[in-house]
């Protein structure tokens, strides 16, 4: 179960970190610029993002496995459109497709754990899923970038098709996790209401936050640096993989060592710390974009560090999120993704609003994720009337 789950959890990275290396090439091949390029990983967040609010309700009526299937089919078809995209409007229509199915399977896999585990068991849980997750982001722009030096970029879409249909296939191996008697049977519209709701709880919003700007920042990486790297620092673009999987691996190893540190500490102490580390990090990759102090090596650096801090994050900022909510996991885990991966809306879309041909957009919009990160951990603080009560 735990390799199909981190397959399932996975979706979000390879089908966006598997074309990152052929962004340039794709760029001539559409006859569009370097920000309309970015701009397909800002349409796929906003199908992610969206998408997943529906998913969550669905699959806490329906069960979670339909859900997920469900988005299976949607991410092969949307996976097919893009591969025969001729320009770039219909390409970011096609990956708008493919993320409202890939949503699912993210969404929904952290809510299967939610149903099997509680508490600090959950957080290691997540923290396990993700390091072997992690895997598929540091082969993919490896493997991207072989399929277009032989095959050219549409292969890489294809390769997507032949993924989602395998992972559709695993998917029937595990059992269903959310029993009939656990299901939510309120209306459709109610429960989708009920997201507001949710957002008036100040610890979550709290949770919400330190997620949501770390994901800024992140899908800010993920959108830059193909150019910063390829264009601007000129490093060859069949190698880009090796410098963004620095940045896996390190998230990797904050994982491992989150697993550990969070049985003894809690996760809200290791989120806080992780917090600062990223407010450190991304200040310094900002001073390093906009300097240009140390050349491509000035940037990888912070890059990798302020990446890393995600092990520490995500894991703990999920498992905040959904302990006070063990009924509504389904919708708690749907509208944490909600927030992240629209957060990495902003984040994406202001590398490409902003591209002026150099690494200081990629570098201030990580350094503004930093900052709201930490800031977000001023809402778990508790507030005069809760200490009171």
């Amino acid at each position: 179960m735990c390799g199909v789950l981190s397959l399932l959890m996975g979706f979000a990275s390879v089908s966006t970190d598997l074309y990152l290396p052929a962004m340039p090439v794709m760029s001539r091949s559409l006859h569009a610029g370097t920000g309309m390029i970015e701009w397909t990983i800002s349409g796929y967040l906003i199908g992610f993002s969206s998408g997943q609010l529906v998913w969550g309700v669905i699959s806490d009526r329906y069960g979670r496995r339909l859900a997920v299937g469900s988005g299976l089919i949607l991410f092969v078809v949307g996976s097919a459109g893009c591969a025969l995209s001729n320009d770039v409007a219909t390409m970011i229509g096609w990956r708008i497709v493919q993320a409202l199915g890939a949503c699912a399977s993210v969404a929904l896999s952290r809510a299967m754990v939610r149903d099997l585990y509680e508490g600090t068991r959950a957080a290691q849980m997540l923290s396990t899923l993700i390091t072997v997750m992690a895997i598929m982001p540091l082969v993919g722009p490896l493997l991207g970038g072989q399929i277009v030096a032989v095959s050219g970029w549409r292969a890489i879409f294809w390769f997507l098709v032949t993924v989602g249909l395998v992972t559709l296939g695993a998917l029937y191996t595990i059992p269903e996790t959310l029993p009939v008697a656990k299901r939510n049977s309120e209306p459709f519209s109610r429960a989708l209401f009920r997201y507001v709701e949710l957002l008036k709880n100040r610890r979550l919003l709290g949770y919400l936050g330190a997620g949501g700007f770390l994901y800024a920042g992140m899908f800010a990486y993920v959108a830059g640096t193909p150019f910063a790297y390829i264009s601007y620092y000129h490093f060859p673009a069949r190698l880009y993989g090796l410098l963004f999987g620095l940045g896996i691996i390190g998230i990797m190893l904050a994982n491992i060592l989150n697993r550990w540190l969070v049985g003894r500490f809690g996760y809200d102490r290791i989120l806080l710390s992780g917090t600062i580390a990223a407010l450190g990090t991304s200040v310094w990759a900002g001073f390093a974009a906009h300097s240009g102090l140390g050349g491509l090596w000035g940037l990888v650096v912070p890059l990798f560090l302020f990446a890393s801090t995600t092990g520490f994050i995500v894991a703990n900022s999920i498992t905040g999120a959904l302990a006070d909510f063990p009924h509504r996991a389904g919708a708690v885990s749907a509208l944490t993704g909600a927030v992240q991966y629209g957060s990495g809306i902003f984040g994406s879309g202001l590398v490409g609003l902003w591209a002026d041909g150099t690494p200081w957009p990629l570098g201030l919009v990580v350094a503004l994720s930093g900052i709201g990160c930490l800031l977000s951990m001023l809402l778990l603080i508790p507030s005069r009337n809760e200490l009171q009560t």
